[in-house]
């Protein structure tokens, strides 16, 4: 009887339970169909964008770029297919190059220098020298056109986020280092294991940041020019350029309204589902009560079709992890003070004999080509520009700096303002070209002074989204223990914060710095259909011998740039950088 009764209890709340699970099965069922049509739809994507890619390259003349508005759509899916495949080629190029610099100081020695000298290359010189490369590989296919759209692209994005790894790699705290010797990781399982994740958030914000500023170079990679012949990618830059040439101020607007929509959706489906990712990364003892969120990120994580999906791909990630690659032996560890002396020296006397080969090549190249007087008018342009870069990366700092800590210490605040951070860094700046030539035109202004700000307008967020990213991965922790001993004002910022996002500022000044440089090419030379003006430097230099078609004094102008942003690095940001690795880190 006592059983009976008891049945006759719980028989009704079993009741309510199974009729409770129905509507949960259902939302399960839900979860799962959204997650496999949002699948769906990414892979159909990915394979109409390959099929046009592989397309006859003859298609272009039969389909010439059009202002018409119903394009727009498959003009920005063709650009957005475009910026995704740079930026995956992007990371992985991140992922060796910064990992091989910051892992080898001798390694590091060269790389870096010459990370500097890439990022000061203005992007249309990428094009001059692989666009007949990739043709070559794809003879009468549009494929190797894309391929150099993609790799043009691909210049304006990877330095950043290189640099961004780089700084995160010099910057691991020590106790991550003694825990990988007390677990005995190999090299490989440190690095995926911890490293890796450490440099997470950074290295996402710095994704977000190098894919929205890649919108810059869009009109430049997607028209391209090989010889007398012309070719024009569909594309929104392609778009952007011909409405800008028929000074057809509609078509832009249409072209500004596909941008904003092609972020927005690029934010809810990828970037913010990362940042809500990387945040258990932080590397902190408490954890924060105000966690950013994705719904994107909710929905795959509660479909079981999407967990069985993937499962195969976890399972093979976990199989890699286990793989004991570059595992220290004793070996390794037993060379001597001199022996570890004479590997320097004969490093040291490598390049240097390097050195000597090119400085006679230069010689050479000076003597008959180039003028000494030349060269120091070319080297007096080059501090014109340095001069302003410097003003524009302490101006943007001062405003920047506070704005980001601000944002990156308040989750929510960054869920509003990234989509509108993203859609500004993308905003080309050649849009507002036009502008600055009415304005300067009308009121009499100064070019050397008015076209300036023209050359920080899409690379200062590089400096908003690195503080945004180092603010979002300060140790909640370190936070409440500043707010339990009541550290208010500026000596919070002066001994909390700014040595805190010390590090994540300096990858985005130098990135941004190089970015000033090479858009000083396009910003202080400005053009709307008869109306020109020039500021004196380097950059209109270098666009006045480009579109004189002086190739000898193009190259002193981009040699120049290049050693002025190198020595510029070495003797100021590296030794910055340094002080950041040894007394900046979370330990």
């Amino acid at each position: 009887m006592q059983i009976a009764g008891i049945s006759q209890r719980f028989i009704p709340r079993i009741a309510a339970i199974g009729m409770m699970g129905k509507p949960a099965r259902a939302r399960r069922v839900w979860f799962d169909a959204l997650a496999f049509a949002m699948v769906a739809a990414f892979l159909v994507f990915i394979s109409w964008g390959m099929a046009q890619m592989s397309a006859p390259v003859g298609r272009l003349e039969q389909s010439p770029i059009s202002l018409d508005v119903h394009n727009l759509p498959e003009y920005a899916m063709r650009t957005t297919l475009r910026m995704l495949i740079a930026v995956v080629a992007s990371l992985l190029f991140t992922l060796v190059y910064a990992t091989l610099a910051a892992k080898s100081r001798r390694a590091g020695q060269i790389m870096i220098p010459i990370l500097d000298i890439l990022q000061s290359v203005p992007v249309l010189g990428y094009i001059s020298f692989t666009v007949t490369g990739f043709i070559a590989l794809f003879p009468g296919r549009m494929m190797g056109v894309e391929c150099a759209a993609i790799f043009a692209i691909f210049t304006s994005q990877a330095w950043n986020m290189t640099f961004s790894l780089y700084q995160s790699l010099q910057t691991i705290p020590h106790d991550m280092d003694e825990a990988s010797f007390v677990f005995k990781l190999s090299g490989w399982q440190k690095f995926w294991k911890m490293e890796l994740p450490y440099a997470m958030p950074s290295l996402i914000w710095n994704t977000m940041m190098s894919m929205s500023g890649g919108w810059f170079f869009v009109v430049a990679s997607e028209a391209i020019t090989v010889g007398n012949q012309h070719i024009t990618l569909p594309g929104v830059g392609s778009y952007i350029a011909l409405a800008i040439a028929e000074r057809n101020m509609s078509a832009i607007g249409w072209a500004i309204a596909t941008m904003t929509v092609v972020i927005l959706l690029y934010d809810q489906l990828l970037f913010r589902p990362l940042v809500a990712w990387s945040d258990k990364f932080r590397y902190e003892l408490t954890a924060s009560q105000d966690a950013p969120h994705s719904w994107v990120l909710s929905l795959f994580s509660k479909s079981r079709l999407v967990k069985k999906l993937l499962s195969p791909i976890g399972w093979l990630s976990h199989v890699i992890l286990r793989i004991r690659l570059f595992k220290p032996t004793v070996a390794s560890r037993q060379f001597t003070a001199r022996e570890a002396r004479l590997f320097d020296y004969l490093w040291y006397a490598l390049l240097f004999l390097a050195g000597i080969a090119a400085m006679q090549h230069l010689i050479v190249f000076f003597k008959t080509s180039i003028s000494w007087s030349d060269t120091a008018h070319v080297a007096f342009l080059a501090l014109i520009t340095l001069a302003r870069v410097i003003v524009l990366i302490i101006l943007a700092s001062l405003l920047w700096v506070p704005l980001g800590v601000m944002i990156g210490l308040r989750p929510r605040w960054a869920e509003i303002v990234q989509p509108v951070a993203q859609f500004l860094a993308a905003f080309p700046a050649n849009l507002l070209f036009p502008v600055a030539v009415v304005a300067i035109s009308r009121y009499a202004l100064n070019p050397d002074i008015w076209l300036s700000p023209l050359m920080i307008l899409g690379t200062q967020w590089y400096i908003l989204f690195n503080v945004i990213a180092g603010a979002s991965a300060f140790p909640n922790d370190l936070r409440e223990v500043s707010r339990n001993f009541r550290v208010h004002g500026w000596l919070w910022w002066r001994k909390v914060i700014l040595p805190g996002i010390f590090p994540y500022f300096l990858t985005g000044a130098i990135t941004a710095s190089g970015g000033a440089w090479n858009a000083s090419i396009v910003s202080e030379a400005v053009q709307w259909g008869d109306q020109s003006y020039a500021a004196t430097g380097l950059g209109a230099y270098i666009a006045q011998m480009t579109e004189a078609g002086d190739f000898v004094h193009i190259v002193l102008g981009v040699g120049m740039m290049s050693f002025i942003v190198v020595l510029f690095n070495k003797f100021f940001w590296r030794p910055l950088y340094d002080v950041a690795a040894r007394k900046l880190r979370f330990d």
